[in-house]
């Protein structure tokens, strides 16, 4: 797991461990749950197309932290390959998306989905 991820009352919290916080310059990332659309579990996303990297840390086949842009969109990569990655879309924050490695991704998406949609 390279990721915690909680909800905090309205807030999404994300806070990346060990040396991600280094390599991606992300102590914690902090959105409104009225910004999340929604979360979807990916382990394929690991492979996807990242784009631009500024700033972070890139090892291809092994793992990915950091900014990302493509298509025009600003994108957080905290991943590594074979992890359980979820993919969570944003509205109105800094990020149009965030792809994590988590532990538990099914029931981490279950839980996002929840809050945003109760």
């Amino acid at each position: 797991m390279r990721n915690d991820v909680t909800l905090a009352g309205d807030r999404l919290v994300v806070e990346p461990r060990g040396l991600d916080k280094l390599w991606g310059l992300r102590r914690r990332i902090e959105v409104p749950l009225a910004q999340v659309r929604g979360a979807t579990y990916d382990p394929e996303a690991f492979y996807a197309g990242k784009g631009l990297r500024a700033p972070g840390l890139a090892l291809p086949n092994v793992k990915w932290v950091g900014t990302f842009f493509r298509d025009g969109q600003r994108t957080y990569w905290n991943v590594r390959r074979g992890g359980q990655t979820v993919v969570i879309e944003l509205d109105a924050a800094p990020f149009a998306r965030l792809y994590l490695s988590v532990e538990d991704g099914r029931a981490l998406v279950d839980r996002i989905n929840a809050a945003v949609i109760g």
